[in-house]
């Protein structure tokens, strides 16, 4: 092996290089990788991550901790550091952008230097504006010019999500591979199993390890050693990884290594030294367990004929005490101190520092940093054999407990940001809740809804991952909730997830049957995510049967979200006057507490009178709106209002809403939400029509049908479409205008939405001579269906005056 690693470290190149160490659980591959980086020569930089934390399973905590361990050896990460805020900003919206909140701000010179300089920033970073920080933070004129003039950087705000991902390991990379120059580099990756547990047939996996795959495909001129149970089989992908890839196996320790090592820890006598080294099968796991028994207690270290009973022998030579608490912890995930108390205390065990100290002492107690630990999986599993199902339920209920009492106390102000506090307290008290069987699916909806506010988005996905592992187990569901109403607590969460970022099909693909009883708090929020997403894919009619009836039967918390969506629907399918009304019930039964609710139903009603064309009200009740969701914290809310104020200058000054809609773009590119960002696009403009700036408008619609293209908002495309044909009147294409008019008119239809929109549409045709008996049709089909608060007659007059401004170009 330390040839091998040798070999490797002389033959760098341009390419990357992989040096794979299998071998069987506990055979010693975590202080294998630790001996190795502490052989590496001097003139090398070293970083690693431990892929059996949980958090390091995520993409952007393991770059992190990459980054910091190649910053404090003087890895200058410019661009990354940039990327690496607006990917943070995304998963976390909720969050401001500020040396407390982001990860390595302190360590990062640019970040450091922006954020102390930028106290006025929005709580939304952009590459764009950061960029533009980070070049007058930058005193170095070459990297001053590196990061100004990278075109990946200039490319982040318009880029989704998962493409946000791949730019964001492509930027590390780069900013690594240059310092190889300098001085080359290795990385170490710990229990790779422990990210893809299970891989199918042929050698894929369910794409959990995607980013790590295309991390590492990109760490040109360094090597990385990464450790796993099973060879890497990365070939089915790409063939390329053959000639990347070099495997190493590792055996258990010769017979005479074994004896040595026995020796030199105090086990002298032959026969001894025999009876244990073959029993460990040479697995170094089972002979340090051996030698911390020996330690425990010299004298009666019994002989040991299988693996399994040497782990016996060991505990029995440990104290009552310690065996207890060792058996209670090994429920956990990871522990610190506080969680060792926590568990201590309910069981009535010791919780003094000497007893912590004792524990952690032992080989199979992996130290973790800032003070937490995990014990080897060998050893959780045969500790945990000597538990009975009631206990077990009960440790995981009080570490729920803790975890509940942790997330308290960071919601109330007290901020943990390094180990795993990382990672969402609420996420551990969920799973902790599941293995305990006394959370319901009510109590994990409201809690993800807390994991939102406290940790972002990622919170929710990992929460949605237990769910999925704990429902895959046979026999889940069978303590405390069913399997079915967790499934539908795991498709809730994930389906409202993808609705926020745009991504209507994969809502669509989570709730395939919407006829099933609302009764319950995920049965009705499921269904409400369900119809969400078919109304904006133009299912407007199933979408408000599917909202009616939960106003109507669900009587918890989800039905102010219900009626908010019964009233939205009825103002989109031209009801505004039954819209209204519907919402002032809905306001008056809120809490308030309920400010997401309280904001929606204004914003709602100021949509509604945007659409009357009584522009003053509707400013009104976007001011109100926004003071809900401020004094509630709800960010995507906040976003939004930025995306209607755009909307409404598009009619009252189009040189404000130009600006406007920039500052909407820069937060909901942040938040990925393509609907939001079509949606800005397209009041862009609109006010760039009024303004004469033809050849800008032309940019800003392409941009505004690629982004609702991909949220599957057809409905929205086509009412960017109907403005987009004002613009060819004006450049003259008249047949084309017509044939957009008379296209965004059937796609209304087909929505069955804006039927006052269909009316302008015919009225604008017949101003420019473009009607025809389809839209003469379309226009007596629409008309019944418009009701707004005055008469219909003096409505199409306002609609009238509102659309001569497109024709009047604006000085």
């Amino acid at each position: 092996m330390l040839s091998a690693y040798s070999e490797e470290l002389q033959a760098l190149g341009e390419g990357p290089r992989i040096l794979n160490v299998v071998g069987v659980g506990g055979i010693g591959k975590s202080r294998l990788l630790q001996e190795l980086r502490n052989r590496t020569p001097d003139g090398f930089r070293t970083a690693g991550v431990d892929l059996q934390l949980p958090t390091m399973r995520q993409q952007e905590d393991a770059l992190a901790v990459l980054r910091m361990d190649f910053g404090a050896q003087g890895v200058q990460f410019d661009r990354f550091d940039i990327a690496y805020a607006v990917l943070w900003q995304r998963v976390h919206p909720q969050l401001q952008l500020s040396p407390q909140n982001t990860p390595f701000a302190e360590e990062s010179d640019i970040l450091s230097t922006i954020l102390d300089d930028a106290m006025g920033l929005p709580v939304f970073g952009t590459a764009a504006g950061l960029t533009r920080l980070a070049g007058r933070a930058i005193k170095n004129r070459q990297r001053r010019q590196r990061v100004e003039a990278d075109p990946t950087l200039s490319e982040l705000d318009s880029l989704s999500n998962a493409e946000l991902g791949h730019a964001v390991s492509y930027l590390f990379a780069q900013d690594l591979c240059a310092s190889a120059a300098s001085r080359p580099y290795a990385v170490y990756v710990d229990a790779y199993d422990a990210l893809v547990p299970t891989p199918l047939p042929g050698g894929r996996s369910y794409g959990s390890d995607a980013w790590l795959r295309d991390l590492l495909g990109q760490l040109q001129g360094g090597l990385t050693v990464l450790a796993s149970r099973e060879a890497l089989r990365w070939a089915v992908y790409d063939s390329e990884w053959d000639a990347v890839i070099r495997r190493v196996d590792i055996d258990g320790l010769p017979m005479e290594a074994r004896l040595d090592l026995l020796n030199q820890a105090g086990i002298t006598e032959i026969p001894r030294q025999r009876s244990i080294a073959e029993a460990s099968e040479g697995v170094p796991f089972y002979l340090h367990l051996a030698v911390d028994t020996h330690l425990q207690n010299p004298a009666r270290l019994e002989h040991a004929g299988t693996s399994e009973e040497i782990v016996q022998r060991f505990l029995q030579h440990v104290a009552p005490d310690e065996v207890r608490i060792l058996e209670l912890l090994s429920v956990a995930r990871t522990f610190d101190f506080e969680v060792f108390q926590a568990i201590g205390r309910a069981f009535d065990l010791p919780t003094n520092l000497l007893m912590w100290e004792s524990l952690t002492a032992y080989s199979f107690a992996y130290p973790l940093p800032d003070g937490w630990h995990r014990l080897h999986q060998l050893m959780i599993t045969a500790l945990q054999r000597h538990l009975s199902p009631a206990v077990q339920r009960h440790v995981h209920a009080t570490l729920r407990t803790h975890w509940e009492t942790l997330a308290g106390r960071m919601e109330h102000g007290e901020r943990r940001t390094s180990g795993l506090a990382r990672s969402s307290p609420l996420r551990e008290a969920v799973y902790h809740g599941l293995h305990a069987g006394d959370i319901t699916p009510e109590q994990i909806q409201l809690h993800a809804d807390r994991a939102v506010k406290l940790n972002g988005r990622q919170a929710v996905d990992g929460v949605v991952k237990d769910l999925r592992e704990h429902l895959a187990v046979p026999g889940a569901g069978q303590v405390g909730a069913g399997s079915a109403e967790l499934r539908d607590a795991a498709d809730c969460l994930d389906a409202e997830s993808r609705l926020e970022l745009g991504d209507t099909a994969g809502a669509i693909g989570l709730t395939p049957r919407l006829n099933r009883p609302v009764l319950s708090l995920v049965a009705a929020r499921l269904a409400l995510a369900g119809a969400n997403a078919r109304r904006i894919a133009g299912e407007s009619d199933l979408a408000a049967s599917i909202f009616e009836r939960v106003w109507e039967q669900h009587e918890g918390e989800a039905r102010p979200a219900a009626g908010y969506c019964v009233a939205d629907i009825r103002m989109w399918q031209g009801d505004f006057h039954g819209a209204f009304v519907l919402a002032e019930e809905v306001y008056e039964i809120c809490s308030p507490q309920s400010g997401v609710i309280r904001g929606d139903l204004k914003r709602l009603m100021h949509l509604g009178h945007r659409f009357l064309m009584d522009f003053d009200r509707s400013s009104r009740l976007l001011a109100g709106a926004e003071a809900e969701y401020r004094a509630a914290n709800a960010a995507v809310g906040l976003a939004n209002v930025l995306t209607n104020r755009a909307e409404l200058y598009a009619f009252t000054d189009p040189a404000a809403a130009v600006e406007a809609a920039a500052a909407a773009l820069e937060v909901q590119r942040d938040l990925g939400a393509q609907h939001e960002i079509g949606k800005a696009f397209t009041a862009m403009a609109m006010a760039q029509i009024r303004l004469g700036q033809h050849d800008r408008a032309v940019s800003s619609f392409h941009n505004a049908n690629a982004a609702l293209d991909r949220a599957g908002y057809r409905s929205g495309r086509a009412r960017a479409d109907m403005f987009r044909a004002v613009l060819m009147l004006k450049q003259g294409d008249r047949r084309a205008a017509g044939d957009l008019l008379l296209h965004a008119v059937r796609e209304f239809e087909a929505c069955q939405v804006y039927p006052s929109l269909i009316l302008t549409i015919h009225r604008t045709a017949e101003r420019m001579d473009l009607s025809g008996p389809e839209l003469v049709a379309a226009a007596e089909r629409a008309r019944p269906a418009v009701r707004p608060l005055g008469s219909l007659d003096h409505l199409l007059l306002r609609m009238d005056s509102a659309l001569s401004l497109f024709f009047e170009e604006t000085a």
